[in-house]
């Protein structure tokens, strides 16, 4: 057994540890006993031609509708997803819910830019507890669920998620390079729908009218094969009919997941369901799941524990002493010599 601590990082940046146990030895070692930086536990593709292949899929596609009156963009994010689940290893019903928070994520990061990034958190009463969502301006997006397994006492029968949601809020937290504080706004979680919810938001917290579509498209076996996500908000000139149009529409559009099964191309997608309304592109980036957690990190968080704390791990072990980033469940690893070191330069008296 291996004694834990898990790292779960707040938005205001400071740290809490949890102690645990857990069993087995997963990740890559260093010499010195520590896994350096985030791994990833199975790349997306059974070869590298068809990695090379999804990664170059897995973009985010902004674009204008109506001469700029309706703002949009559209996501395939199959192996960001696929890449997200084998990490924390989450079931059918995990992946959807953690999966759409992703693909959420990642639309409502379109527009940032430079080291802006924004945090979307849910905490709710249902099952699924909370979950919380990290996105920035390079696409790349990481998060966790608060409960894994998510507990069911029966075989879900759709995906009609807002039984396993219940009643809660939702934040959205945005971090600008430009402004000296964040800004969090804050609503009710009213249909237990990740895309409603999200939609709702908008409109309620930024006077923003929006319309998300978040799709995840398992097969017969339970593994993702597409999933997708599209939004669409309307400016302050576009008209009421318009909008109307678009959210029906978009009400009406087939499942993104199925699309990019194929693979789908997003914007020939745009193209034949929104032609009418003239889309232009204006840009693409990547997305992907990814985490900037590090060893080094980790081992200054360590070093701030109370001195009783470190005591109990130096005094019970056993050792390695294991670390989980929340946010992609990476372990790190620490030897005994490593904590005496860390123990001794922080408390050299005792």
């Amino acid at each position: 057994m291996i004694p834990a601590l898990l790292v779960d990082p707040p938005a205001d940046g400071q740290h809490r540890f949890q102690r645990r146990m857990r069993s087995g030895d997963t990740g890559k070692k260093t010499t010195g006993g520590i896994l350096d930086t985030m791994k990833k536990k199975r790349r997306y593709g059974d070869s590298l031609k068809e990695q090379l292949l999804a990664s170059a899929r897995d973009r985010l596609h902004r674009f204008i509708l109506a001469g700029g009156a309706i703002r949009g963009a559209i996501v395939n994010g199959t192996r960001m997803v696929n890449e997200m689940r084998e990490n924390h290893d989450l079931g059918i019903l995990e992946t959807l819910v953690l999966g759409r928070a992703y693909l959420g994520a990642g639309l409502m990061a379109g527009d940032l830019k430079g080291d802006d990034r924004i945090s979307i958190r849910i905490e709710c009463s249902g099952p699924i507890k909370g979950l919380t969502v990290e996105a920035n301006a390079f696409g790349e997006v990481r998060g966790f669920l608060d409960r894994v397994p998510i507990p069911i006492e029966k075989p879900v029968e759709n995906f009609d998620l807002s039984p396993f949601f219940g009643a809660g809020f939702l934040s959205v937290t945005r971090y600008l390079q430009n402004s000296k504080q964040p800004f969090t706004g804050r609503v009710i979680l009213k249909y237990g729908n990740i895309a409603q919810d999200f939609a709702y938001y908008y409109f309620t917290s930024e006077q923003i009218p929006a319309a998300f579509n978040l799709s995840i498209k398992f097969d017969r076996k339970g593994a993702v094969t597409g999933a997708g996500g599209l939004m669409l908000q309307a400016m302050p000139d576009a008209d009421d009919a318009t909008a109307a149009d678009l959210e029906d529409r978009l009400a009406r559009l087939p499942s993104l997941g199925n699309i990019l099964s194929d693979p789908g191309d997003p914007q020939a997608f745009i193209q034949d369901h929104f032609g009418t309304y003239a889309p232009r592109f204006l840009g693409n980036h990547r997305v992907e799941f990814m985490c900037h957690c590090n060893a080094q990190g980790l081992r200054n968080l360590i070093t701030l524990l109370p001195i009783d704390e470190l005591k109990d791990i130096l005094e019970k072990g056993p050792f390695p002493l294991e670390i989980r980033c929340h946010f992609c469940n990476t372990p790190y690893r620490f030897s005994e010599t490593a904590i005496r070191r860390i123990y001794g330069k922080r408390y050299p008296h005792n």
